[in-house]
């Protein structure tokens, strides 16, 4: 029996600080995990201008170049779009910025296979709050966001925000039509929820960024959610209509 396939989307905008040890801890995990899974790499690179490209290619990763920088939400339905058209089990998402320590990706499987084969199983700082916990202001915000999503869209997930996700075949074939742009990780629940995908939340250890810096910090994080607040009612509205439609 052929084992099944992986493949880790791994979006990045100028992380040659932190790519290098990122592929090399992504390495050991596939070492690691090589008698259930086929893991592959793919590195989107959303328009960096300095040396991310180059570095993925000379560690063997597969590399996918936008034009310029299209956000998150793109790179991330770029790699999505990858999986589902190359017959893929799964699709991982991990962070460009080292948050998400790979040797995390086995706590994601195994809640695949004992939770019934889940659409999507999100990594979550928060279920026993161990690890990195992000800054008390962001903390606030995405508890708004958390019960946002389960007044509009019936979901309950304690870290909406968290990039850290496997997807099933059932949720790469809904992502590779339709995926959120604008505020991807909150957005992209209540469409799978919309849509009636399984969730499964998990706790994973994260880790602080290990190169650049955040593009979302003091004020900022009170606008980022107020917007996201305001796109995640229209967007359970919109999908919500279709699926009655």
């Amino acid at each position: 029996m052929s084992r099944r396939k992986l493949l880790v989307i791994v979006p990045c905008l100028n992380e040659e600080e932190a790519l290098p040890r990122l592929l090399d801890r992504l390495d050991r995990a596939a070492a690691t995990l090589r008698d259930r899974v086929q893991l592959d790499v793919l590195v989107v690179d959303d328009g960096s201008v300095d040396g991310t490209a180059a570095i993925a290619r000379a560690r063997g990763a597969r590399v996918a170049r936008l034009s310029h920088n299209l956000g998150i939400g793109a790179a991330v339905q770029t790699g999505l779009r990858l999986a589902a058209r190359d017959g893929y089990d799964w699709a991982a998402q991990i962070d460009g910025d080292g948050q998400h320590p790979p040797d995390e990706l086995a706590k994601l499987l195994d809640a695949y296979d004992t939770h019934g084969a889940p659409d999507l199983i999100i990594g979550s700082r928060f279920l026993e709050r161990v690890g990195f916990q992000s800054t008390r202001l962001r903390r606030v915000g995405i508890g708004w966001l958390s019960f946002l999503l389960r007044l509009f869209a019936g979901i309950k997930v304690v870290d909406p925000t968290s990039g850290f996700r496997l997807f099933g075949r059932r949720a790469l074939q809904l992502f590779d039509e339709v995926y959120p742009y604008d505020y991807p990780e909150p957005e992209s629940l209540a469409i799978a929820g919309a849509a009636g995908l399984t969730l499964v939340e998990v706790q994973v250890h994260m880790e602080p960024r290990q190169g650049g810096l955040s593009s979302i910090f003091g004020l900022r994080v009170a606008h980022y959610m107020l917007c996201v607040s305001i796109s995640l009612m229209l967007t359970v509205s919109r999908h919500l209509e279709r699926r009655e439609a």
